[in-house]
């Protein structure tokens, strides 16, 4: 307690009448000796006390003063109890510590948002990146089909159906400079599960048949359009349907396509 409000309380006029305890008087004189503005206000309020009581009845002694007091039984003032003061810094430090909460929670939040937005950018740069090699690839296998067909070096075989499938059809373009050879496979269904469709190469007298190669990933292969192995006179080219891997001797049963140069 401040020594102005120590003053202001009371405490002092009642350790001048002398209505306090032991102790508490003891902590006035304690007070007094310590604070000099104390023991002065002390000293002040003797005076106007004596000054009171002797303008009143400036005869009487200090004696009958005394017993004048005793008879009046003075009391001490109530004291009303005044309530602490609330500690606000308490207050706004736990304000203070959920508004951090709230910020740092919504910065978290954002980041997450960052984050999935930039995960979700990548799996999209990529799809977009697949795609795009897919239609360099596919625009590279149109053009090469093209220039195969246009180009006037190669002999073009027409191949028609045969018995096991009457509707099927097919094209081998044969350059006999550079004996590179190309079959256009797109009169052929697909094949089934477990099977592939292998192109011969083949001399008439006597029937001699050489694979030329496997038209590997037919369902993958949108233009249809397959390069094989180069192949030396050939008189006739033949497809057979045979099991995944190829035969060594074609399956006559299952002759697909076939066609004289």
């Amino acid at each position: 307690m401040e020594t102005k409000e120590y003053i202001e309380s009371g405490i002092l006029e009642l350790y001048v009448y002398g209505s306090l305890t032991e102790s508490e008087s003891e902590e006035v004189a304690a007070m007094a000796k310590k604070h000099p503005e104390i023991n002065a206000e002390i000293i002040a309020i003797e005076k106007s006390v004596v000054a009171l009581s002797s303008s009143f009845s400036p005869f009487q002694s200090a004696e009958n003063y005394a017993k004048i007091k005793e008879k009046l039984n003075l009391k001490a003032p109530e004291v009303i109890p005044m309530a602490p003061k609330k500690n606000w810094s308490q207050y706004i430090g736990w304000a203070a510590a959920i508004l951090l909460l709230v910020g740092i929670g919504f910065q978290y939040n954002q980041l997450e948002q960052t984050n999935n937005q930039v995960v979700n950018a990548t799996i999209e740069k990529s799809k977009i990146e697949k795609e795009r090699n897919e239609l360099v690839l596919e625009k590279t296998a149109i053009e090469t089909t093209l220039a195969v067909i246009k180009d006037e070096n190669n002999i073009v075989v027409a191949l028609g159906g045969q018995t096991v499938a009457p509707e099927s059809s097919a094209k081998v373009y044969w350059n006999k400079e550079t004996q590179k050879v190309y079959v256009d496979a797109s009169g052929l269904p697909e094949p089934p599960k477990g099977m592939v469709y292998q192109v011969w190469a083949l001399k008439l007298n006597p029937l001699t048949p050489t694979s030329i190669g496997l038209l590997d990933n037919f369902d993958k292969n949108d233009q249809r359009f397959f390069a094989v192995n180069n192949t030396g006179d050939a008189q006739a080219f033949g497809i057979t349907l045979e099991p995944a891997g190829g035969s060594l001797t074609p399956t006559m049963e299952q002759l697909y396509t076939l066609g004289k140069v």
